[in-house]
């Protein structure tokens, strides 16, 4: 007999610095999925849930969900996606690409010496032909939350970038 779908309908909110965990289930979103709060997903052990939350903003890894009476407790992670690595040779080069990839609505994961955003083949080609080097790699992909912050919406994704 099938499990049935736990429903996931608020927010837990943060524990106290120093507090452990609770151990459950994880739920592994990409970027854009974390902007959706509504709709069918699969946990990293195949539980089937269906998200019903408010529409207060995007969700960050480590927020915490639970069912309507609380007995159920599941954490988001971020799931691995296949990114472009793009790197330059000065600051400038990727401040310039970071304003052209921005021009066009690309989410973006900004770090000191390299962006990182969702692979694509015509950003790829525009990238390189302005000099930069680009490479693929797989991770968790954190995005910049924009000048909105996670409460503006757009289909654009947004989240934090790590510091």
């Amino acid at each position: 007999m099938a499990e049935a779908v736990i429903e996931l309908v608020r927010r837990l909110s943060s524990p106290p610095p120093g507090a452990e965990e609770p151990t459950g289930l994880q739920l592994p979103l990409t970027a854009e999925q974390r902007t959706v709060l509504r709709g069918r997903r699969r946990t990293l052990c195949g539980r089937d849930v269906l998200l019903q939350l408010p529409r207060d903003g995007a969700l960050q890894p480590g927020d915490r969900l639970t069912d309507g009476g609380g007995g159920v407790q599941v954490a988001v992670v971020a799931a691995v996606e296949p990114l472009l690595r793009v790197q330059g040779t000065s600051a400038l080069e990727l401040l310039q690409a970071a304003y052209h990839l921005g021009n066009r609505h690309v989410a973006l994961e900004l770090h000191e010496r390299e962006l990182l955003l969702l692979d694509d083949s015509v950003l790829q080609q525009m990238l390189e032909s302005r000099g930069l080097m680009v490479s693929h790699c797989e991770r968790p992909f954190l995005p910049e939350g924009g000048a909105y912050g996670g409460g503006h919406t757009h289909n654009h994704t947004h989240s934090h970038a790590p510091s």
